[in-house]
């Protein structure tokens, strides 16, 4: 599994619609991508559950790596290019995943939190430590799916979770989710994957 992201910051005045009408035309077409986990189309709205800016910052959970090359050399990602200009695209190696008790229902939002590993720490037992916490999160009502992945670059983990409702304040970033395409979950294995 990998996980992905890229997140495009908009104007603060920017009318947000743009992005819905945009996800709610488009957001279909991965619902049967070959070797996507899932996909969740998630934007940020300024002044909304604490969000500095506007923002749109789809996430990635893929199966097959050679997915995610296709989609980021193909006209899907193409077309992010052609409006918004090329973003950096951040991506994890995966290290848990899990479904939760609400798995079944369409998720509205999703939490994205990222930890820096200390200079000193043990990465092995930060990493346990932190697939502990995600074992225990998804048994959480709510929870429709959680995921840990790490940055080996920079030695840092993403928390990434999706929620059909009830997010609490401390579990990182919140992004609205307006679509889920979720093709290949069940590719996506689980538990810990290390």
């Amino acid at each position: 599994m990998h996980a992905m992201q890229y997140a495009i910051t908009l104007p603060a005045d920017y009318d947000m619609q743009i992005i819905r009408d945009r996800v709610r035309t488009r957001g279909h077409l991965l619902d049967d991508f070959p070797g996507l986990g899932l996909k969740a189309y998630g934007i940020r709205e300024r002044g909304v559950d604490g969000a500095p800016v506007n923002e749109y910052a789809p996430f990635y959970l893929w199966a097959e790596p050679e997915a995610m090359n296709r989609f980021l050399l193909g006209d899907g990602f193409r077309g992010v290019v052609r409006d918004f200009g090329r973003p950096a695209v951040r991506n994890w190696q995966g290290l848990f995943h899990r479904p939760g008790p609400a798995a079944g229902a369409l998720p509205r939002a999703f939490t994205r939190r990222t930890v820096t590993l200390a200079e000193d720490a043990d990465p092995a037992t930060v990493i346990a430590q932190a697939i502990a916490g995600h074992e225990e999160l998804a048994t959480t009502e709510g929870v429709h799916t959680t995921a840990l992945a790490l940055d080996p670059r920079r030695w840092e983990l993403v928390h990434f979770t999706l929620w059909a409702d009830g997010v609490p304040r401390s579990a990182g970033d919140r992004y609205q989710v307006l679509h889920l395409s979720a093709p290949g979950t069940g590719l996506l294995g689980e538990g810990q994957q290390w």
